[in-house]
Formats: C-alpha cells, structure tokens, sequence
C-alpha cells in the first residue's frame, strides 16, 4: 500500500499543499474554520502520518528534548522530570528521560549520544564530574539548563532550590524547639545540594555559638547509612534531633529507628528535606522541607525553549525558596 502524502491530504480537502504544511505545523493564523475542519477531516479519512524526518530536517529541529536525571529514585527527580514533560506536551515537543544514577561516565554517554541525534536541548542534574562537556555545551550556544544542582565554576543556567536557607530555617526551628544537640546525615558531599545543606546547619548553629560536633555531622552512603547512625545514637551524648539530607537518607532513617524500637518525636526529633508526599499520614507526622518541584520543572522547561527559539539571553540562576512545613516529629 503506498504512503498516503500531504498532497493527498491537499487534494482531498481540497486545498494547497502549503496550507496542509502550516496546518501541521500549527500555523492558522490565516486559515478559517472550514478549511482547518477539511483538513483534519481528510488526514483521518487517508490515515495520514506526518513524515517527522522529513520535517525535523527542513526545519533543522527535530522537536525532541532529553532529561538526564540524576538519580531517579528521588522524589523531586520525578516531580520535576513530570512537569518538564507536562509543559513540553503543550508545546508539541517529546521528552526523552534519561537516568544517570549518579555516574559520570553513564551522564557522558547520554550526554553525548542525545547530543549527536541532534535533540534540541537537554535539561541535566548534573553529577558534577563532567566539567569539559557542560563547558563545551555553553561555548556551542546549545540549549542546555542544569536542574537542582550547581556546578563549581561553570556558568550557565541553573534552575535550583534555595538548599542553604531553607536548611538554616529548620535548624532554627530545632534550636527554638530547645535542641542543641542537632546532628545531620546526608549522603556524601559530592554535590551542591548537600554541601549547600551543611553550610546551613553550620552557619544556624554558629550564629548561636553552639560548636560544631564532628561526630554529628554523617555524609554516608545509603548502604553504610544505617551503621553511621549507631554509631551516633551510641554516643556518650547523642543528640536530641536529627536533620535528613533527603528522602533516600529518611528511609535509611525509619528503617534505623525501627530496628531499634526508637520513636520519632520522643527519641528524636525529626525534619526532612523532601517532599515526602505521606509524610502527614505517618505514626508520628514528620516535618518536612518542601521544594516546588512542579514549579522548577516548569521554569527549566521554559527557559529551555527559550533557548531554542532564540528568545533567551545570558545565563542566569533561578533559585525558588522552599517551605517548611511544621509536624508532630519536631
């Protein structure tokens, strides 16, 4: 059976092949209602499928994006990758989300591989190690925006959270509570998100002159998590509350707490920076750092367009303040 075209599509509705074009392109500007409706009509009757090659190449887009996430079993990965996607569907574009799981050289690949099947622009969490290729993205002038974490010393556009004051609010928040004994635990600090997070808790606690203790203050992987925090509920002194870096180090957290028959809010308060969507159905409610998610994703994407349009200028870091939301663990 041979390729229904646009001039059969053109012949059947009766009109040119140039306004069967700007109908699919979406350009009505000058099109009345009838001829939009004979257009439509005759591309369901001959079953008509747009040659999206042949499209891509003459316009010199291929109205694809990619998304390499950091890692997606965080919670704001999924919310943001979501209304990445939801506000490029409005915009007649596809999403193509890649996961990096935190490794340098899986980010490269993708990197490199949606860069070569010419995607319009990547939104990246970027695991920071791959320095050459962010810089080489930006001396290209291609469409690139960095979500949630910034790299040191690279210029660019970030969409990110305000990680250090919403951080330094909680602690505050423990200290009016009347702990002085506020440990942290985070997952290692090879990203900005967590060392923004310390700089917080540092700067809360000095400003009220309470000292810095070493030993509250864990940067473990997942699977050592559990056994850094024995190690700090076996202190001579433990501490009184406790900060969670993000939702993995919470779960590493409720699971800790339940092997030890420990309650959150007696034994220790608790707040977490995520957004943890049951935190308000838990035994005890947990206190949690909210980050707009939704909203972020929706600003990356935009300025991503814009990029690709040609409607974007300089580069520029947008950062969105978080909410703490006050429950019965603190």
């Amino acid at each position: 059976m041979a390729r229904v075209t646009m001039a059969d599509v053109a012949k059947e509705a009766g009109v040119s092949k140039s306004t069967v074009s700007q109908f699919i392109n979406k350009r009505y500007e000058y099109m009345g209602e009838e001829t939009k409706k004979k257009i439509d009509e005759a591309i369901k009757f001959l079953g008509y499928q747009p040659n999206y090659l042949a499209r891509s190449l003459k316009q010199k887009r291929t109205s694809m994006i990619g998304i390499i996430v950091g890692n997606i079993m965080h919670r704001l990965s999924t919310e943001v990758s979501r209304s990445i996607e939801d506000y490029c569907h409005k915009h007649d574009i596809h999403a193509i989300l890649c996961n990096a799981d935190d490794n340098p050289e899986k980010e490269r690949k993708y990197i490199e591989v949606l860069h070569a099947k010419q995607v319009d622009g990547l939104i990246i969490f970027p695991t920071g190690q791959n320095m050459d290729l962010y810089q080489k993205l930006i001396d290209e002038d291609y469409p690139v925006v960095f979500m949630d974490r910034k790299v040191e010393g690279l210029k660019a556009n970030y969409v990110v959270a305000a990680n250090r004051d919403a951080t330094e609010k909680s602690i505050r928040h423990f200290l009016s509570r009347g702990h002085t004994k506020i440990a942290i635990a985070t997952q290692p600090l090879i990203i900005s998100p967590r060392i923004d997070r310390l700089k917080g808790y540092k700067q809360a606690l000095s400003e009220e002159g309470i000292p810095l203790i070493n030993e509250y203050m864990i940067h473990a992987d997942r699977e050592q998590m559990k056994h850094e925090l024995e190690k700090l509920f076996a202190l001579k002194d433990p501490p009184t509350a406790l900060f969670a870096g993000n939702d993995l180090v919470f779960i590493e957290i409720l699971e800790f707490f339940k092997d030890k028959q420990m309650k959150i809010g007696k034994d220790a308060a608790l707040i977490v920076f995520d957004n943890i969507p049951l935190a308000h159905l838990a035994e005890t409610q947990v206190t949690t750092i909210a980050q707009p998610g939704y909203e972020m994703g929706q600003k990356a994407a935009e300025i991503l367009l814009k990029q690709i349009n040609k409607e974007w200028n300089g580069l520029h870091e947008h950062v969105f303040p978080c909410e703490l939301i006050i429950r019965e663990s603190s």
